[in-house]
């Protein structure tokens, strides 16, 4: 199991077991993480599943398609170095212990 820690809009915490091959946003749904909403279930369509990753997620992730850039610059918090749609990142052993933080509106 990969253990990843969801940083909450609130500022709490929700830690969460994952099983490789769900999306960091079916890992949020299963576990009932707030500030996840994912409308388009995850095809990358809606941006409500906006994610902040660390520079060390950055250099382990897959590289962010141009759909997904584009997508985020229509989400409707704020874009940010490490912004991510969790649709788009699989979960396997590299992301256990990481830290990703839910994007807020201000």
């Amino acid at each position: 199991m990969t253990e990843i820690t969801f940083i909450l809009p609130n500022g709490g915490e929700k830690a969460c077991s994952a099983s490789e091959g769900l999306s960091l946003m079916e890992l949020a749904l299963q576990n009932s993480v707030p500030g996840i909403v994912a409308e388009c279930n995850g095809a990358a369509a809606c941006g409500t599943c906006h994610v902040i990753v660390d520079n060390t997620l950055i250099d382990i992730l897959d590289p962010i398609s141009e759909h997904e850039n584009d997508m985020l610059d229509f989400t409707t918090a704020p874009r940010e170095p490490g912004s991510r749609l969790s649709c788009q990142i699989r979960v396997d052993g590299r992301l256990n212990g990481a830290v990703v933080r839910i994007a807020s509106e201000m």
